[in-house]
């Protein structure tokens, strides 16, 4: 069971959040701004959105307060207000719709076509290939352009140039503090190993070399077969 406070005050929560604006000039200025700038954009957004996503041709126009233009066009906003005035001068028949969309598209292939043809004729212009229709200005102008192309083509190969040169100084003296490295694991590693060969002489040369024992005698007596049988039997008759 609810109280009557209590229903006035689950009331009151359930009408809190946002109302609904209603729709009419706004006479506070910065507001009136504010809001321009935000349904400004706002519309922009979905105008690109539209376009995309479902391939629509549309051209918008917005003029500010202050007479400031704003627009957006996925094709181009003369050509789309040309489509437009077409549409409405032959609303009345559709087949004249039909013809003037056909003549519109049939407008902007051959476009295409011509600026396609430009461009191919500007690149044999830059092979130097079919100059004979050019006259004297548009030779001084393709000159102008080639000469400022080769020297933006130049100042890149030049950046790049000194770049790698700075990369194989570094690289090269990388390259020698490693040999200098090398170079010196190397002796110790034949120091090493002359010292252990002379050791290894050393231990040999011990062993072989090693002194025998002097043998002692006593004058009265000789040592035991010294003498030949004969010599014993000439001892022994003296």
């Amino acid at each position: 069971m609810e109280f009557p406070n209590q229903e006035a005050e689950s009331s009151s929560h359930r009408k809190i959040g946002r109302g609904k604006i209603e729709i009419k000039r706004i006479e506070n200025t910065t507001n009136r701004q504010v809001t321009f700038c935000k349904r400004r954009n706002g519309l922009l957004k979905k105008a690109y959105e539209l376009s995309v996503l479902c391939d629509a041709e549309i051209a918008l126009i917005v003029f500010s307060t202050r007479g400031r233009l704003y627009e957006y066009a996925n094709h181009s906003v003369r050509g789309t207000i040309e489509r437009y005035k077409k549409a409405c001068s032959d609303a009345s028949n559709p087949v004249s719709v039909t013809e003037a969309n056909t003549q519109f598209y049939q407008k902007e292939a051959s476009k295409l076509r011509r600026q396609i043809r430009d461009i191919q004729n500007m690149n044999r212009h830059i092979l130097g290939e079919a100059l004979s229709s050019l006259s004297v200005k548009d030779l001084k102008n393709l000159e102008g352009r080639l000469e400022k192309g080769i020297s933006r083509i130049r100042s890149k190969k030049n950046e790049l140039l000194s770049t790698e040169i700075e990369y194989m100084q570094k690289r090269e003296i990388e390259l020698q503090n490693d040999n200098m490295y090398l170079r010196a694991k190397i002796a110790e590693n034949e120091r090493i190993q002359q010292e252990q060969q002379e050791q290894q002489s050393n231990m040999l040369q011990g062993s072989v070399y090693e002194p025998v024992p002097s043998q002692h005698y006593n004058r009265n007596f000789l040592p035991i077969n010294q003498y030949s049988n004969e010599d014993q039997i000439a001892l022994q008759l003296v």
